[in-house]
């Protein structure tokens, strides 16, 4: 996992537990991007809010504003309809992908997620002219 030559990203890794994010903000860091953190759903709204992020891992399962919500939020901000919005969760079922593509998540994958797993989305996102949602 090299870095890339192409346009940096800005990145907003959102999860309630700092190990997970401050290991997503080192790895996007080392393969070139910005990083931006936050531990909980109204300050990734803040940050988003501020920053304006290409990418956004999410986290589900969060206390007081869960993934999803935080998820329909974004989607509603000024300027973010087209950020790409991950969610990175324990939860697995049918059910609860589903409820991420109806909050607005463009996809789902279920931890862990392999770090070439998240470089190789961080290249296609990269290489699209525009992010969009499905």
């Amino acid at each position: 996992m090299e870095p890339h030559s192409h346009k940096a990203l800005n990145v907003l890794i959102v999860d309630d537990c700092v190990d997970t994010t401050d290991s997503l903000a080192l790895l996007a860091r080392l393969w070139g991007h910005r990083a931006l953190v936050a531990n909980a759903g109204p300050s990734a709204l803040r940050l988003a809010a501020e920053q304006r992020p290409d990418v956004v891992f999410l986290d589900v399962g969060m206390p007081d504003m869960n993934g999803w919500e935080v998820a329909r939020k974004l989607r509603a901000m000024p300027g973010l309809q087209t950020a790409f919005v991950v969610a990175l969760s324990g939860y697995g079922r049918a059910d609860d992908r589903r409820r991420s593509l109806e909050a607005g998540c463009n996809l789902h994958l279920t931890k862990p997620v392999s770090p070439e797993e998240l470089c190789g989305l961080l290249d296609t996102c990269q290489m699209e002219d525009a992010v969009h949602v499905p």
